[in-house]
């Protein structure tokens, strides 16, 4: 599993790239998701920073936990463990002390929806698509996200469903900022975040502050309320009753 950071090739002053790159799909185990938070929290420490790019390598951004690592924990360590994991991820990129934009392509499921709910801004990929599989997987989660993007109806719908939505229609919903040809998104979003990092550095870390602090639900607690539920149906056999059918589908 590699997270790493560089600089853009187009050398815009002050951005960073964290790029994740752990295949075949981006799927996490708790290990990953801690790599992942302290990545972007270096990235905005730096002071030379004023704008972080959160990317992905290979088929996708993230298709959320690796439900394999829990099915392989005949207790409840790993799932403790990845709650915590993807609770610390998540508040990585919420509270970074500079903007996030996230450039998604391909998939983005479950955590992904996590990390790209609580950036600042998203570039997508025109084959981008924006789903919750928990209901499918044994968890619950990330609905938290999923209201930042879309409206409430329709997180509900898609909650209940595990449908996913298109870059196109988060584009019509105004929670992507622009969607591009696969080919082009690094650039599109380093664009973005070169226009944001050429604002004063002290400024911009005084703004993300103040607009954490004026948001309507504290994502952080909402999210772990809803992590409560999931270790409820951890320990009532629910989840290991539905996540044993997990990649045997038809």
């Amino acid at each position: 599993m590699t997270v790493s950071t560089a600089h853009p090739a187009t050398g815009a002053e002050g951005v960073r790239i964290v790029t994740v790159d752990h295949p075949p799909v981006n799927a996490l185990p708790v290990q990953g998701w801690y790599d992942l938070a302290e990545a972007v929290r270096a990235a905005g420490r730096d002071p030379e920073v004023r704008c972080v790019v959160l990317a992905a390598a290979g088929r996708g951004f993230n298709a959320g936990v690796d439900i394999k690592e829990l099915q392989r924990d005949p207790g409840n360590t790993a799932l403790i463990g990845v709650n915590r994991a993807c609770a610390a991820a998540f508040e990585a990129v919420y509270a970074c002390e500079v903007p996030v934009v996230a450039a998604v392509r391909g998939f983005c499921l479950g955590g992904g929806v996590g990390l790209a709910g609580n950036a600042d801004a998203i570039v997508a990929g025109e084959d981008a698509v924006f789903g919750l599989p928990e209901l499918d997987r044994g968890a619950l989660g990330a609905a938290t996200h999923l209201a930042r993007l879309v409206p409430q109806h329709l997180m509900r719908t898609l909650y209940y469903t595990a449908r996913t939505v298109t870059a196109a229609e988060l584009l019509a919903h105004g929670s992507v900022w622009r969607v591009v040809p696969v080919d082009e998104l690094l650039d599109a979003a380093v664009e973005l975040a070169a226009e944001i990092a050429r604002k004063d550095g002290e400024l911009l870390r005084l703004a993300k502050a103040a607009l954490n602090g004026i948001d309507p639900v504290d994502v952080r607690r909402s999210y772990r309320f809803e992590q409560g539920f999931t270790f409820e149906a951890s320990l009532s056999g629910t989840a290991d009753r539905v996540r044993a059918g997990f990649g045997k589908e038809a």
